[in-house]
């Protein structure tokens, strides 16, 4: 029996419960291929004719030129090129043709992949420039000749600082990945038809599904955090010597639980989005398409980051050296050794790097995500047929 859900691209996507089979080709139009009757013309039977006897030079004749010879471009026992509507084809991927296809997306839909990723940036950075500025307290002043119980005293303050200062920073990242997200699956969704999508459809999609997908999104963070306060905690309880011994014990089982938990389910975003699927629900649909795969998917994801970490750091160093240098307090602070309080300049100067990287980054993320689960979906449960089906090639049923 088959339980899986169909393909369900924004706008036709299947009601919670339903379920389809796996469609087949149907019979071409013209009659030939494997419909199963025969062609109403036939050729003439052929004649056999006795072997003739050697040196006649008479019998059978030989076979026509390129019989049994291998045509241009294909051999026997190959099968032909896949259809490719849109920025993939249809057939299992690799993780190069992942890759470009995350990034033919930008191409092919450069204008609605702009003016999602730079409007979103553009707040994000905003929004966290005026927080940074004006919200936060001063960062803790420490003195570095303190020692004993004052020295641990302002290392706890200053990473109490450090938190405060990050957290609203990151979750104004966390929802401006969510928008992101949401909006950029949509368009990839259509970019594997060949179908374009503008920023207004977009957004008119991925709208009545933010709400479940911030649970999503807030769950796997939450989830994360208490697994790693469980393997901590209770060295760092302790107080002593060994406690500290248990405390990184601890977190290193929980960091490899964690790892293991995200790449599970990695795939729980795009299996809401594209099937219209509960949180918990895509979740399950998530670990069900990794399971088997758990290391190809983490080798995908760590070279998907290892790509966009380079090119952070080739965008993002520049521009916080400018920064720096045309900001002249922070110079200054970081050569006396001083306390930092950035200005105006260093924040803008910064937040426009940013805004770049986020401009660049967020496609490349939220691609190789949606194709990673199409590319599940079509090794598991022969999506690549439904996906025909959708994109209107010839050849493929309408129905099951």
């Amino acid at each position: 029996m088959n339980d899986t859900p169909g393909w369900a691209s924004p706008g036709s996507a299947l009601s919670d419960g339903q379920e389809t089979g796996v469609p087949r080709p149907s019979a071409r139009i013209d009659g030939g291929g494997p419909a199963g009757n025969w062609s109403p013309t036939q050729p003439p039977a052929g004649q056999w004719s006795p072997p003739s006897p050697p040196g006649t030079g008479h019998g059978t004749p030989p076979p026509a030129p390129g019989w049994g010879s291998r045509p241009q471009g294909s051999g026997w026992g190959q099968q032909p090129p896949a259809a490719k509507p849109g920025v993939i084809p249809l057939r299992p991927l690799g993780v190069g043709e992942i890759l470009d296809g995350a990034v033919s997306t930008m191409r092919a839909h450069w204008r609605t992949v702009l003016g999602v990723t730079l409007t979103v940036s553009v707040i994000a950075q905003i929004a966290i420039i005026l927080v940074q500025r004006y919200l936060l307290p001063e960062p803790a002043v420490v003195d570095r000749n303190a020692t004993g119980s004052e020295a641990l005293r302002q290392a706890a303050d200053s990473m109490r600082s450090s938190v405060i200062y990050t957290a609203p920073s990151m979750l104004i990242t966390l929802i401006a990945t969510l928008f992101t997200t949401s909006m950029l699956t949509v368009v990839i969704s259509r970019s594997v038809l060949g179908r374009s999508v503008t920023l207004s459809e977009a957004w008119g999609e991925a709208r009545p599904r933010l709400l479940r997908l911030l649970g999503l999104t807030l769950l796997l963070p939450l989830m994360a955090g208490g697994i790693m306060a469980v393997g901590v905690l209770p060295g760092a309880l302790m107080g002593s010597a060994a406690g500290v011994g248990l405390a990184v014990i601890g977190f290193l089982a929980a960091l490899v639980v964690i790892v293991w938990l995200l790449v599970r389910f990695c795939l729980a975003s795009p299996a809401l989005m594209l099937e219209r699927q509960s949180v918990t629900v895509s979740m399950r649909r998530s670990a069900k398409l990794v399971r088997g795969a758990w290391w190809r998917t983490f080798g995908i994801l760590l070279l998907t980051w290892l790509l966009t970490f380079i090119v952070t750091l080739i965008i993002a160093i520049p521009f916080a050296i400018i920064a720096t240098v045309v900001d002249g307090h922070a110079l200054s602070a970081l050569l006396t050794g001083e306390s930092v309080e950035f200005g105006w300049p260093f924040l803008i100067i910064s937040g426009i790097g940013d805004i770049i990287v986020s401009t660049i980054t967020y496609p490349l993320s939220a691609g190789v995500m949606a194709l990673l689960y199409v590319d599940q979906r079509i090794r598991r449960e022969a999506l690549d047929l439904e996906l025909a089906r959708a994109a209107g090639l010839p050849g493929y049923d309408t129905g099951n």
